[in-house]
């Protein structure tokens, strides 16, 4: 047996187009997007009929929550059905968290391969039961007598029959990711105009990246669909500049439907092994998964904090800004010692929160306990071939199209070392570090 801890290789990736919610994907499910997407990798890698040491995936709009997404999935796909699999939900960092949790079996000669995977579509989104007609059908469930059930359906009014919708709001403070991410772009003062130029620079960067080829063999065609629709190779600032804030009516709000993510409906997959096992199926090896890193801040204290300050360094999406400093402190690294940054665009203003935090010496010492601020980044070096604002951002399949995409560029710079920073609804972030 070989020395544990293994060195986890990432082989590759695959992910379908992303699509605005309600376009054409509307008719899809997560479930047949995710076995759109395993029968990619599996097409990929000629893994037809294989049994894989398990797959994870998860999805943050889970229609049905009784059952096993990811298990169905690999039950329809061309996987063996003796594949386990297994749901994993952390928002928006969900598929970061399958790499770690895959990966980190994989290290410890529990498993020798794996495909770490995320889904998730806002145009079939469950529908509740109002939460009062759900009440009366428990009472009704609970009777012993016809009468008792008849007199508990009595109960039920007109407007029971009014359905209780998804909602993107944070249950513990009422406001929307947008809402509490324009709170931070007000305490971190970041410029609309700053937003903006991240925004229009992501979809020039991904519209080359599509021209030169580089996603022809990391996204595959799903419901004629062979692009990220979310793409505007043609925009400008001047129409960047043009539109409305959306999450605030104050005159100082700087959040816009342009520089923020739109909905998105999608699926994507990273395939994970052993050095061993990928050498012996004869698979590429593109880079190496070294470590990772999640965090948490409570933004309910910093939503009720009178101090701007806190306000910024505790907002909602502010997790990965320790997260990252965490682990690299572990693996002795610096912000500058990376070739690449992958940081997730859930809004151009938290990579600009991110940035801003840790080129901030109070931030450094309050929440570092550093002496000087954490350090910068080389924004030439920054999401090369584009991110979340253009692409779009299916909540539990980010993290595994960064993945696959650090993998990719890993690989074509032959070596280096890259970042991935993403953060997550209720206050969370995932980060990793992969190397080639």
């Amino acid at each position: 047996m070989s020395e544990l801890p293994r060195k986890v290789a990432i082989v590759g990736s695959a992910r379908i187009p992303f699509c605005r919610s309600n376009t054409a994907y509307s008719k899809e499910s997560n479930h047949s997007m995710l076995t759109a997407t395993l029968n990619a990798l599996v097409n990929k890698y000629n893994l037809a009929g294989e049994r894989l040491g398990e797959v994870a995936s998860g999805t943050v709009m889970h229609l049905r929550p009784t059952t096993c997404m990811t298990r169905e999935a690999v039950l329809a796909s061309q996987l063996a059905n003796e594949t386990p699999a297994y749901d994993v939900q952390q928002y928006c960092g969900t598929s970061l968290e399958t790499v770690l949790t895959v990966g980190s079996k994989i290290a410890l000669g529990q498993i020798d391969c794996g495909i770490a995977a995320g889904t998730d579509t806002t145009s079939d989104a469950a529908v509740g039961v109002n939460e009062g007609l759900r009440k009366i059908l428990m009472e009704v469930n609970r009777a012993k007598t016809g009468g008792d059930r008849l007199k508990a359906l009595m109960k039920i009014r007109p407007g029971h029959v009014v359905p209780n919708i998804p909602s993107n709001a944070e249950a513990a403070t009422g406001k929307s990711m947008g809402q509490h991410c324009e709170d931070m772009a007000q305490a971190w003062g970041i410029k609309r105009e700053d937003q903006d130029l991240l925004a229009f620079t992501s979809h020039k960067q991904a519209a080359q990246a599509y021209e030169d080829g580089f996603y022809d063999d990391l996204v595959y065609e799903f419901a004629g669909v062979k692009r990220d629709n979310n793409m505007r190779a043609n925009s400008t600032l001047e129409k960047l500049a043009s539109l409305n804030p959306v999450f605030s009516k104050s005159d100082a709000a700087t959040l816009t439907a342009a520089n923020s993510t739109p909905l998105t409906d999608g699926a994507a997959g990273v395939l994970l092994a052993s050095e061993e096992w990928a050498k012996a199926k004869g698979l590429p090896i593109l880079a190496y998964l070294v470590t990772g890193e999640t965090a948490a801040v409570d933004f309910i204290k910093a939503d009720k904090s009178a101090d701007n300050f806190v306000r910024g360094a505790e907002g909602l999406l502010m997790a990965p800004a320790q997260a990252v400093p965490r682990m690299l402190g572990r693996l002795g690294l610096g912000l500058g010692d990376f070739d690449f940054y992958e940081i997730h665009e859930a809004f151009a203003a938290q990579v600009l929160c991110t940035l801003a935090a840790w080129e901030d010496e109070r931030f450094a010492k309050e929440y570092l306990g550093l002496d000087k601020p954490f350090g910068s980044i080389d924004r030439s070096k920054l999401n090369v071939k584009g991110s979340s604002l253009a692409l779009g951002h299916p909540f539990a399949a980010t993290g595994a199209r960064i993945v696959g995409t650090l993998a990719k560029i890993i690989e074509e710079n032959k070596g280096g070392r890259g970042l991935i920073s993403i953060c997550a609804a209720s206050g969370m972030g995932v980060t990793a570090v992969l190397e080639g």
